[in-house]
């Protein structure tokens, strides 16, 4: 665990599936001993685990139902409903979400586990208010801004190129934005992921102050995908790397 540190903890940021000794899209959000998750794709929950043991988390937040993004959720819920008795865990999705994953196992409903709370909308999630966002998508994705303090964490999940970008990121301290980079995207009529570049255009658009570039697909060069993301953004650029804890600053004067 962060303890009472302030920051986001890196539990995968592959697309589609995951490389050799890496997990999908997984973020941890520690604030003074509050944990709030954004999203848990393949391989994230024992990296959740390791750090939360018994999946002792006060939120979850899953962007959208693709489940390069979901899936680990439904292992958290066994873990929770075979697990020691415990409150119902806030969760904030879209409704797609629990209608993919109600189909693993429909003898136990996911609201004996989740008290549900639809994405988008805006929510009091402890320390922090949360602002999911509509972005363009295969299905119904929200991007994610979590503010307390004056601080901002802005998560796109998976999304196409959209002026929404700039507002979701505004001035945030943190953004972690999707740089899929498959080959063929950019020629799409509609377009549905980023490239590392849009990236780094959008952070820039947004006046954000730190890029965490995420989702690559599967055997893309990290090195190559900030570079180019640094051509656009003259923030720090990071890849989206296993265990990587990126702290977030205090401007609370405690």
């Amino acid at each position: 665990m962060l303890g009472g540190m302030r920051g986001v903890r890196v539990l995968g940021g592959c697309g589609a599936y995951p490389e050799p000794g890496r997990a999908c899209s997984g973020f941890l959000v520690e604030w003074d001993g509050f944990r709030v998750v954004l999203d848990l794709g393949y391989a994230t929950l024992p990296r959740l685990l390791d750090h939360c043991p018994d999946g002792d988390v006060d939120a979850v937040v899953i962007t959208h139902e693709h489940p390069d993004h979901c899936v680990d959720l439904h292992g958290l819920f066994r873990l929770r409903h075979y697990g020691p008795a415990t409150a119902r865990l806030p969760l904030y999705c879209p409704p797609g979400v629990l209608t993919r994953l109600a189909a693993l196992e429909p003898e136990v409903p996911l609201t004996a586990v989740f008290d549900v709370h639809e994405l988008p909308g805006r929510h009091r999630v402890g320390p922090f208010t949360l602002t999911g966002v509509p972005l363009p998508h295969y299905v119904p994705n929200a991007g994610v801004r979590l503010e307390a303090d004056g601080v901002a964490i802005a998560y796109t999940g998976d999304t196409g190129p959209t002026p929404a970008l700039a507002d979701l990121g505004r001035d945030a301290d943190l953004y972690i934005v999707d740089a899929t980079d498959r080959v063929g995207e950019t020629a799409q009529p509609c377009r549905n992921l980023l490239t590392a570049a849009e990236a780094g255009h959008w952070a820039t658009r947004a006046g954000a102050r730190r890029l965490v570039l995420t989702h690559f697909w599967p055997g893309n060069d990290r090195a190559a995908a900030v570079a180019a993301a640094r051509a656009e953004f003259t923030g720090e650029v990071l890849t989206a790397e296993e265990d990587l804890l990126v702290p977030l600053p205090d401007v609370s004067g405690r």
